[in-house]
């Protein structure tokens, strides 16, 4: 590790830990709960229902919990200076962005050694169980997962007598053109590329189903080799913009809530969207176009196939739990009840889906008649779970993804707007890439 990127965390470390000492959280942590007692955190989503499965939990084995909750935007911070404050914390929500660093600084601890949490892995979904892993080991329960879906507003199609969405991007094209040409929309199909944590997930999606990858298998740059589909996939979108005048160059201010919002306007026909919206794109009372949106797979590049990126969270265990073996116990029993199975049922995952639409990981909901029931109301989940088994996970999710993100993003962008061409910009891409690598 360079020196400059070590001061740079030491400093980090130090300023979280200046900031905890201020509010006086160090002297009191070792008061603060009942020392029997498993501490959980997560974000504020989903209260309710946690509360109301921890309460299930506690009556069911008699394990006292303390909850707490903060908002995702604070969330990452704030466990940062209670790992390094050593603040009394058991389990608690991880997103597969941090798994890396908040592995190798020894903040969480792998799970590997709980078999009946291991056992779970052979009915949750590949692309979960993968994200959930680091370095040969895997860290926790996957409670949520979702991915990039590609939506259409039929109505639009049937007015330019189309019949059948794009299966190629090659299609989408000619069926945007198509669109455009009837004056149905100016800008048939709807992308975002503002620079938020939402783009990653798409250019993965636009770089999947080109065939291609960011990294191979040992986290080397691929992105800027002409044959490996990031090339392809930028090119894509490029064109779209300058070339066929598809996409509105204001993709590039767009962001993913805002793009919905267009969408839900009525004003495009085709969209790139996390999966869950199509909840809200069907809601009457949240959508104009409600009733007509309709989930597709993923258009396939020239040599590639259907697939496209995913994303999960998961119940981890932190090392502090992991170094006491009673609280280590009770801690796995935790993060069954929530990631796994509780009283023979995956409850928790069945909970979120009915209360806000959120994806799962467990492969066996897909058969629950309560879940096929709900989601019959406003879309096929037939096609849910056919588009799911395509899903991959983020090729790019290292300590660095966050300074590399930064510069691929705005070399997305350049090229997409005219300013640079494809292969410059996936070249600064990979040559950040490297350079950050070799500086960790």
């Amino acid at each position: 590790m360079s020196n400059n990127h070590s001061s740079r965390r030491d400093f980090l470390k130090m300023s979280a830990a200046a900031g905890l000492a201020g509010t006086g959280i160090f002297s009191l942590a070792g008061n603060a709960h009942a020392a029997d007692a498993i501490n959980f955190y997560t974000w504020s989503a989903a209260v309710d229902a946690v509360k109301s499965h921890l309460t299930a939990f506690e009556a069911k084995t008699g394990i006292k919990t303390v909850y707490n909750n903060a908002p995702w935007a604070q969330y990452r911070d704030t466990m940062v200076t209670k790992f390094v404050g050593k603040a009394p914390l058991d389990v608690l929500w991880v997103s597969d962005s941090w798994l890396p660093e908040w592995a190798d600084a020894g903040w969480i601890a792998p799970v590997n050694n709980f078999p009946e949490l291991m056992k779970y892995n052979a009915e949750t979904d590949d692309f979960c169980t993968k994200s959930m892993q680091y370095n040969g080991k895997q860290y926790g329960l996957t409670y949520y997962s979702d991915y990039m879906a590609f939506f259409y507003d039929e109505e639009k199609l049937k007015k330019a007598g189309i019949k059948a969405p794009p299966s190629t991007w090659e299609e989408l094209v000619a069926q945007s053109l198509q669109i455009k040409k009837a004056g149905i929309c100016e800008y048939p199909m709807m992308l975002s590329m503002a620079r938020e944590s939402w783009l990653i997930e798409f250019l993965s999606a636009m770089v999947y189903s080109h065939g291609g990858r960011f990294t191979d298998d040992n986290g080397n740059a691929l992105m800027d080799d002409p044959k490996k589909g990031a090339q392809q996939a930028l090119q894509w979108i490029a064109d779209a913009v300058n070339k066929h005048k598809i996409i509105s160059p204001a993709c590039v201010e767009t962001g993913e809530l805002n793009g919905l919002k267009a969408f839900g306007a009525g004003n495009h026909a085709f969209a790139l969207l996390s999966r869950y919206r199509i909840r809200t794109l069907n809601d009457p009372k949240q959508s104009q176009i409600a009733g007509r949106v309709h989930q597709a797979m993923m258009p396939a590049g020239p040599q590639g196939s259907h697939a496209t990126v995913g994303w999960m969270r998961f119940h981890g265990m932190t090392a502090q739990a992991a170094a006491d073996k009673s609280r280590a116990a009770n801690a796995a029993k935790l993060i069954e009840w929530f990631g796994g199975k509780a009283d023979g049922k995956y409850q928790f995952q069945k909970m979120l889906f009915t209360d806000v639409g959120s994806g799962f990981g467990a492969k066996e909901l897909f058969k629950d008649p309560d879940i096929r029931a709900s989601y019959q109301k406003y879309s096929d989940i037939a096609m849910y779970e056919k588009q799911q088994q395509l899903v991959k996970k983020k090729d790019v999710v290292t300590r660095w993804f966050g300074e590399w993100d930064e510069v691929n993003g705005a070399a997305w962008q350049s090229a997409v707007l005219g300013k640079t061409s494809v292969a410059d910009a996936l070249k600064k891409s990979a040559q950040t890439w490297n350079q950050l690598k070799k500086q960790s």
